[in-house]
């Protein structure tokens, strides 16, 4: 494909009005695989206390088996969770940002009925140097509970770039509460600059010789800004497309694949024709981007253009989840038939 605009049309499949939009809602599972490893660094915390006390771990690279590894040797004086029993029970927990579903968490073991855990556990991360030196490694401490309410301790959230590789040994750090970082840095994805446009059936006139017999909704890609850069080198991303609940092959479109940017300029227009008015309220863009490499392609963000309700043709659905700004930008486009409706929205992790 050129750099120019590139065009491709295609019918919506809007009889799906049956139950058996359950599994076309459920095969949404596979589209957005990564859903359950993009949560929050704190998803999980049910805890009140303050963090304090202090880790002990060192870090080393060993550059013959490409690998990161964090020697978590122990913790003192943690903050105590069960106060009438007088107890917690710690782990330690690292992830590497600001992607942390890329690499994805490493974790201790559990140490019972103590403030004062030993460990001396080696987390490891297959990955190489450069990408590395790109990251930022979050190491925090959490009281584990059986009922799954596991609390907050504390962390220490290093500059892997800055960090002073010679430097091999044991040392002490002090556990710190929340990062503001770790908590609005890893959800920052980037920002998708599109136009979307509803052409409704009939609407163009009988003279028109594009005179549509069914409603066409028309998506121009532009382009994507500050994207996770997640090698030095930037990132090969490109963008899916879905009319959902069509998760078929025929619904599925997608953007060529840009190089080395994480501004990546797009310029790629999708058509999807058999669209009546009355189905844009049941129906849903999913526009994703993605990383693009031999083996997997690893999910950067996206957005979800609807109506937010819950519901596809009278049926609960997890997809139809648009947040405010992207509803809004549905609602312009069916207000204003036959123009582009210009939008700049930030990616998330759907």
């Amino acid at each position: 494909e050129s750099d120019t605009a590139s065009e491709v049309s295609f019918q919506f499949n809007r009889h799906k009005k049956t139950p058996s939009i359950g599994s076309h809602s459920s095969d949404m599972a596979s589209v957005s695989s990564v859903s359950g490893s993009v949560l929050s660094v704190y998803s999980g915390d049910f805890g009140s206390v303050d963090a304090q006390g202090t880790v002990e771990f060192a870090l080393d690279y060993d550059e013959k088996n490409r690998e990161f590894q964090v020697h978590v040797s122990q913790c003192k004086d943690l903050a105590v969770v069960d106060e009438k029993k007088g107890r917690s029970d710690p782990y330690v927990k690292t992830y590497l940002l600001p992607d942390k579903a890329r690499m994805g968490k490493r974790k201790t073991s559990v140490k019972k009925r103590t403030v004062n855990p030993i460990y001396n556990e080696v987390l490891r991360y297959k990955i190489e140097k450069m990408v590395l030196l790109i990251q930022k490694l979050n190491l925090s401490v959490w009281h584990n509970d059986p009922l799954g309410r596991n609390s907050f301790l504390g962390e220490i959230e290093v500059d892997l770039a800055s960090w002073d590789w010679s430097n091999r040994k044991l040392n002490w750090y002090p556990l710190k509460a929340r990062s503001l970082s770790a908590v609005n840095g890893v959800d920052h994805r980037g920002v998708m600059n599109l136009s979307i446009k509803y052409v409704p059936p009939g609407s163009l006139g009988k003279m028109c010789p594009k005179n549509p017999p069914s409603g066409e909704v028309h998506i121009w890609v532009k382009d994507v800004k500050d994207l996770l850069q997640l090698r030095p080198s930037g990132v090969d991303s490109f963008v899916k497309c879905y009319v959902l609940p069509d998760t078929s092959k025929k619904s599925y479109q997608k953007t060529r694949v840009i190089k080395r940017d994480i501004n990546p300029v797009f310029n790629h227009t999708i058509v999807y024709d058999g669209f009546h008015t009355e189905d844009l309220k049941d129906a849903c863009v999913e526009l994703t981007v993605w990383d693009h490499e031999k083996l997997t392609n690893h999910f950067l963000g996206g957005i979800r253009l609807g109506l937010g309700t819950g519901l596809s043709y009278g049926i609960s659905v997890d997809w139809m989840d648009s947040t405010q700004e992207e509803v809004a930008f549905w609602q312009e486009m069916m207000l204003a038939a036959n123009e582009w409706i210009e939008g700049l929205l930030p990616l998330r992790s759907l």
